[in-house]
């Protein structure tokens, strides 16, 4: 990991780790040849926020229709994730017991489970408010679901989720604001775990979920946001601290609305995608309809290479749909000049995502 000044070599799972060359005299013709340099390259897509069911009601399909726009770009990357809202059942008494309208816990069949995996995503983040909504009953049957369903998942305290891909090992961590998460907030502790990650694989990706909600929250703030009396966290100062102690990737949720994106020191920082789906869950009024599908590419360093970010509109249901007017890309590209404007990314209107040279900035 050289931007951290260490070497990476190549699960702990809880609710809580030159040879010198001698360069004497050599005829020219006998010369070492200097390695060529590593072009592996490895892409990841990222869906935002995501829920297969709940107490509102559970979609067609098990869920399939809610994946449909997005499943080829899905599959065509090396690997995929999503945040995934919620549980898979059955088990766990709801937070929000009877009687309370303004509280939302979401509960899907474990059969759903089945759909994230056939829709190609390989793992998601599960630090996030909504994993224990059934309590630690719930948390445990969505990770048994998970497992049945070939699903990777991250976001406990002090776990890390190893995937190979290409000869690249990719370590994944998952950061929130809640005790069954790994703290964001809590420097020391991220700086450790993100260490070891980086120890166990040549690429490390952070997922982050934070960021006060609703429509006009489209905005990075600096400091701490809070919504409904919840610390949401500082999403800038994590991203920072966490691309400082090794990680190359750092992929958002929270916020229900679509943020801008950064790039620092190589690592691109994507704040909040949105929701990518959620059968008669999530509110789909004005910004909060749109949503997208990113797609990065990094060289075997981790560094950003390129990218694209796929433009999708949610129905009155939640479930999204291909955009042709692009709307999310425009938004995207207005947030990140906004937030981000000394930022070294440049996003066309077609959501091709690259960095400018050197000259340009």
């Amino acid at each position: 990991m050289r931007h951290a000044g260490t070497i990476r070599n190549s699960v702990a799972v809880a609710l809580f780790a030159a040879a010198a060359l001698h360069s004497g005299e050599t005829p020219a013709a006998e010369s070492p040849v200097a390695p060529e340099a590593d072009e592996r390259l490895l892409t990841l897509a990222w869906g935002g926020d995501l829920t297969l069911g709940s107490e509102r009601g559970n979609p067609p399909d098990a869920g399939r229709p809610l994946l449909a726009a997005v499943r080829g770009a899905l599959r065509r990357a090396d690997l995929a994730g999503v945040n995934y809202e919620g549980t898979f059942g059955p088990g766990g008494a709801s937070k929000c017991g009877a009687g309370r309208p303004d509280c939302y816990a979401f509960q899907a069949p474990a059969k759903n489970a089945r759909t994230l995996r056939r829709a190609g995503v390989d793992v998601v983040n599960h630090a996030n408010n909504h994993a224990f909504d059934y309590g630690p009953v719930g948390w445990r049957a969505t990770r048994d679901a998970l497992k049945r369903a070939k699903v990777g998942a991250t976001g406990a305290p002090g776990e890390i989720l190893t995937l190979t891909r290409g000869g690249l090992r990719v370590a994944f961590a998952g950061f929130s604001t809640y005790p069954w998460t790994n703290a964001m907030g809590d420097e020391a502790a991220v700086r450790a775990l993100i260490r070891r990650a980086a120890g166990q694989a040549d690429i490390v990706v952070a997922f982050l979920h934070a960021g006060a909600e609703g429509a006009d929250k489209t905005r990075v703030p600096r400091g701490t946001e809070h919504a409904f009396g919840e610390n949401r966290g500082n999403s800038r100062r994590f991203a920072r601290v966490a691309i400082d102690a090794g990680a190359d990737l750092v992929l958002g949720s929270g916020p229900h609305v679509l943020r801008g994106l950064e790039v620092y020191k190589e690592r691109l920082i994507a704040y909040s995608l949105g929701n990518l789906g959620g059968w008669k869950t999530f509110s789909t009024a004005g910004r909060s309809a749109l949503s997208g599908l990113l797609t990065v590419t990094l060289d075997a360093d981790g560094r950003f290479v390129r990218g694209r970010l796929d433009a999708l509109r949610l129905t009155p249901a939640g479930v999204p749909r291909r955009d042709p007017a692009r709307a999310s890309v425009k938004l995207v590209r207005s947030l990140t000049r906004a937030d981000f404007p000394r930022s070294p990314l440049l996003i066309d209107g077609r959501g091709r995502l690259e960095l400018l040279d050197r000259k340009d900035r």
